[in-house]
This record gives C-alpha cells, structure tokens and sequence, in this order.
C-alpha cells in the first residue's frame, strides 16, 4: 500500500461514490483525459497494481480501489483480467474492506502443490497475500486469502493475520515459490526503517524470518512495494542476477514517489547488493526517471517466463489531485523487463507491450534545423518511432500534443548526453500549486542518462490522452509523465537547436483502446 501517513477513512459502508455531497456522474469513457489505452478503472480511486499473477489464461491486474469515492480511502482490492496484457475486461471487487480491516497492497500466487490446503484436485487455489490494515489503531500484518473460482471471490482464512510484528509499517508483501528450497519467499517492506524483510513458508500461513536488506540507496521517503526476481544478463540463461525493486515516496529522481533497483545476489537466505551502496541516489538506478512511475511490481506465473512489470501512474504529491472525473489514476503499459551490458555497465532495460495494429504514418524526416511541423496525428494516443542521426546539435527531439500555447517536449541535450522529457507547458497543471513554497509540484523537467552507443539517437515514445512514456535506445532509459493538454492539442513536432539535425523516418501508430 503507497500512503505516507494512514489516514482513518471517513465512514464504513456501501454509500454512492460522492464528493462534497455530489454523486459522481456514471462513466462514459468519453471524459476528458481518460485514457485511451492505459487501464483505468471505470470510475473512483485506484493506486497500486496487486496480485500480479497469470492463471487459465488470464492475466490478473488486482489494485488499490476505494468503492466508495475517487480520493484515497475505503482499501479494497479491484480487480481486470487480460489475456494478452492489451485488452483489459473489468470485474467486480475482489477482497473488499470490512468492519475491522481495510486491505492494502499484496501480491497473489498459484498453489499448484496445494501446500495451503486450501486446493481441490484439479483445482489449485490462487491465494492472494495482503497488508491487513486495521482501522483502529492502523496496525498493519500480513493476511491471505484464496480463490477457487480463477480469482472472482476470495475466502479470508480464518486464522488471519499469518504474518503480525505489531507495527504499523509493515507492509506490501510479495510473494514466489523458491525453487531451490521448496517453499515460499516473502519480500516485505518495514518502510520507516528503510529495510525489506524476507520471509519463508512452507504452507503460506507460518512465516520464519530469513533476513533484512538495507537501509541503503534513497532513502528520503518510506520504502514500499518491494519486488524481488532473476534474469538473465544480456539474454544468457548461464549468467544471471536478482533484481530488487523498492519504491520509495517522497524521495525520487523526479520528486516524490519512485521506484529505485538494486542488483545483486540472493542465496535463498540474503539479498546482497552488487555494491553496498546503490547509486540510486545519484539516479543511475531507477527504474523509471519520470514523476509517475510507482509501485511497480511484475506479473508471477506468466506463460513464456517474461519478467513483466507495472506500475501506478502517478505520483502522491498531487495524485489526489488530478483534474480526471468520475476516475482517478491509471496504470502504465505493461513493461517486458530484462538485463543489458550497456557502456560496461549492467543495466535494467524495459520493452513496452503495447498494440501496434493501429494505423502507421511515416512522417517527413531529413536535414531539420530549428522547428519544423510533422502535422497532426489523428488522435491523442499513438506510439511515436523516431531517429536522430549523428549531428554536432546541442539540444534536438520532438514536440507532442502541441496547440494553443501547450506542448510536451521529449529531446535529447548532447552535452549532458542525457534524455529528457519536459512538461513545462504540457496543459493543465494549477491543481499542483504548492501553497507553501509557491511553485508548482507537477511543472518540471524530467531527464535520464542516455548515451546511444552508435551516436543515434533512438526514442520510442507512447502518447496517450493524458501521459507520455518515452523508451530511450533498448529501453535502457524510461521517463513516464502525465500531462493535461487540451483534447485538440494534437501536433506533432521535430527542432533542432544548435545545428542541424537529420531525422529519420519519424513513424505514428495509432493505439487501439484497452477495453475488450
């Protein structure tokens, strides 16, 4: 569960989603903002992706989701199915709150043994793995739950919670069978101490502590949501490493809430980091260097083994603030994550799964100086395919969703040999006045480190109704931003500046919406 402080919901019960007293209106998917192909709930609150886990077919997308309004409260676990990560079908809600519990962020897996119990023959049961908030007192201890139905109603055990060290920050447990042991991992976030536990189970319901990692890397906000797996380093299944991603809010690359990894061993027992101290401080080693990439966690179970992530689309220093109604908050696309030796260096990289079916236009490209128009594109969501050649241009890139004094800029600053994407003027963005500093939280200039080894420049940029995600050279450098631009914001730009840059076929597919 992503939220600094717990905060007591206002009521407990099944009233009409309202804000102030009024109803909110009934989607229509027609909204302002509301994304074409990123998952949104219908309506109301949602946060942080859940139960991530892949079973007769489906892909499962539990998440964060207050029934009752589109602010934060009233935790209970939403729930969408896919079968190709692309196409997303709404369910009812999973795992809703109760009189004494609320149910923050877990993980679900597959008991294919039935070590639990809780299976039939032929029918093994997912078990969902949850923080159990309490609503007095804001205790927080692990509990689990199991389906027999792939995932369309939970039973709670009735000995919960399974996992208590009588804290109240204590949370966000992610769960995998360990192979070499023949039991259950447990990764779990102590956030105020900036530590992540791991647990073992034979059974899903005793836990025995293994070890802690950490505190170590960024640490100027509470750990969450932490993910732990293995992959191969540049596609070699005889060389491999342990990835542990930890999010963290406040504290980013970008400000506020992010998503830091670390790379190293893990022996069954200990996590131990490459280097003692992660660079993620200094912003070599986050996952994504945008300000609305957050409590990522990726899928167990899939059908090929790909390692494929998630993330919450926002940031908590202005999430519950965004202009989007009767819903607030999306997903990002679904990301195949891997390793890359990139200048010498291991490095996370990150390949977007997205449908490419829709309409492609290559645009004019050539010898480009200054700003030069590449027309409109048909909608606000497409995938955006773009090269730039080697040039001695100090500043180059693309203008998107421009008009009427609004544009979203993704260029490239040759000196710094960094990427950057640039939401300065990308639309709406007063809801972010902070009143105490007297700037804006959400205005700002987003850059990662990007050094093409070729000297092209190669930017994958997906567009949608309100965000951008850009996916520099292999993936090796990710930004993710939201942006508010008007609905008729829809050119599309290149520049250079400082010299004369050539671009090369410059490529727009149109996105088909996500609702099967």
């Amino acid at each position: 569960m992503s939220m600094l402080v717990f905060v007591a919901p206002n009521s407990f019960g099944r009233s009409p989603a309202s804000v102030g007293g009024s109803a909110l209106p009934a989607p229509t998917y027609t909204e302002k903002y509301r994304p074409a192909y990123h998952f949104t709930p219908a309506k109301n609150w949602m946060n942080d992706p859940n139960g991530l886990v892949y079973h007769n077919g489906e892909y499962h997308l539990f998440y964060q989701y207050n029934p009752e309004d589109y602010v934060w409260g009233h935790m209970s676990w939403g729930h969408a199915v896919s079968r190709d990560l692309k196409t997303w079908t709404v369910l009812p809600v999973a795992i809703p709150e109760d009189e004494h519990w609320m149910y923050f962020s877990g993980s679900a897996v597959i008991d294919k043994d039935n070590t639990s119990g809780f299976g039939k023959p032929g029918n093994p049961a997912m078990v969902a793995i949850f923080t159990m908030a309490a609503r007095e007192g804001g205790k927080q201890a692990q509990g689990i739950a199991y389906s027999l139905d792939n995932g369309r109603t939970f039973t709670k055990y009735s000995a919960n919670p399974v996992l208590d060290i009588n804290s109240t920050e204590f949370r966000d447990p992610k769960v995998q069978w360990y192979e070499p042991t023949k039991s259950w991992l447990m990764t779990v976030s102590n956030s105020t101490d900036h530590t992540v536990s791991f647990y073992t189970s034979k059974n899903l319901k005793s836990w025995k502590l293994l070890s802690k990692f950490g505190p170590t890397g960024a640490i100027g906000g509470v750990w969450e949501c932490p993910d732990l797996f293995q992959l191969p380093v540049d596609g070699n299944a005889a060389k491999k490493k342990w990835v542990l991603v930890v999010n963290i809010n406040p504290g980013g690359v970008a400000g506020g809430s992010a998503a830091q990894y670390f790379l190293g061993d893990f022996d069954g027992t200990t996590f131990t980091a490459d280097s003692p101290t992660s660079a993620a401080v200094t912003g070599a080693d986050w996952v994504d260097h945008g300000a609305d990439y957050y409590a990522a966690v990726s899928w167990d179970n899939t059908p090929t083994n790909d390692r494929v992530m998630i993330g919450w689309m926002n940031n908590w220093t202005y999430a519950q603030k965004t202009p989007t109604s009767p819903w607030r908050s999306a997903m990002s696309v679904p990301r195949t994550m891997g390793l890359k030796t990139i200048n010498g260096e291991v490095r996370l990289v990150q390949t977007p799964i997205v449908d490419a079916s829709g309409k492609k236009s290559v645009r004019s490209g050539g010898r480009v100086s200054g700003v030069h128009s590449l027309g409109r594109t048909p909608t606000g969501a497409y995938q955006l395919d773009v090269s730039f050649d080697k040039t001695r241009a100090r500043n180059y890139g693309v203008q998107v969703r421009t008009g009427r004094g609004q544009t979203t800029v993704v260029g490239y600053d040759a000196r710094s040999q960094q990427v950057y994407l640039d939401r300065t003027r990308s639309g709406e963005s007063a809801f972010a006045a902070n009143e105490v500093t007297g700037g804006n939280d959400f205005r700002g200039v987003h850059r990662a480190a990007y050094r093409p080894a070729d000297g092209k420049v190669k930017l994958g940029i997906l567009v949608d109704e309100a965000s951008v995600e850009v996916f520099a050279g292999d993936g090796e450098a990710v930004l993710t931003d939201q942006i508010f631009p008007e609905p008729g914001s829809l050119g599309l730009s290149v520049f250079s500046h400082g010299g004369a840059t050539r671009v090369i076929s410059p490529t727009v597919t149109t996105i088909p919406n996500y609702r099967s």
